[in-house]
């Protein structure tokens, strides 16, 4: 599956190559915005390390890999969303995403977690998904919220950001869950 079509807005492709200009440069136009919530913003230097990035989640050996998309927002680029530690045996697998500053408060993100959570469940068979966010990151937690996702609570220290820790919430959804 190359695309996933959201609605005649919103488009989800695979990441590949060609899309590392425009990622790193929304990622760096949105640096302030991204670096609270987000580890990788403060690493990603330049391009290369955008590259990096797409060459460690894209296998040309065929294995499964952790599919990653851009969202395409009217023809531009605003953001990325994927999945992460996807676990083939339990059926089992984590949401992230990212939207740049301007375009949030608009949908964009809930629909494309909504499409992406169809995928999962119907295309890959999946059982269970999650979807963890930064304590305080209201944004972002309002989406598991908005499309049904249970709380399970908080993951201390879940995720280092430079010298500190800071503690996730984790939502997750299950296949018999969802409407």
């Amino acid at each position: 599956m190359h695309e996933l079509i959201v609605n005649n807005q919103i488009r989800l492709e695979k990441i590949k190559f060609s899309h590392a200009f425009q990622v790193f440069q929304a990622i760096d136009a949105n640096r302030e915005f991204l670096i609270p919530w987000l580890p990788f913003v403060q690493q990603t230097i330049n391009q290369d390390d955008t590259e990096a990035f797409i060459r460690s989640i894209i296998s040309e050996s065929g294995d499964r890999r952790d599919e990653v998309f851009v969202i395409w927002y009217e023809r531009r680029l605003v953001g990325l969303i994927g999945l992460k530690d996807t676990d083939y045996l339990n059926l089992k697998t984590e949401i992230g995403y990212w939207l740049v500053e301007s375009m949030t408060g608009k949908g964009i993100m809930t629909r494309s977690v909504k499409a992406l959570i169809e995928f999962i469940f119907n295309s890959m068979k999946m059982n269970r998904i999650q979807i963890k966010c930064g304590v305080g990151n209201y944004k972002s937690a309002a989406i598991p919220k908005r499309l049904g996702f249970v709380f399970e609570g908080v993951e201390r220290d879940g995720e280092k950001h430079q010298n500190r820790f800071i503690d996730l919430e984790v939502y997750s959804l299950l296949k018999n869950e969802y409407r």
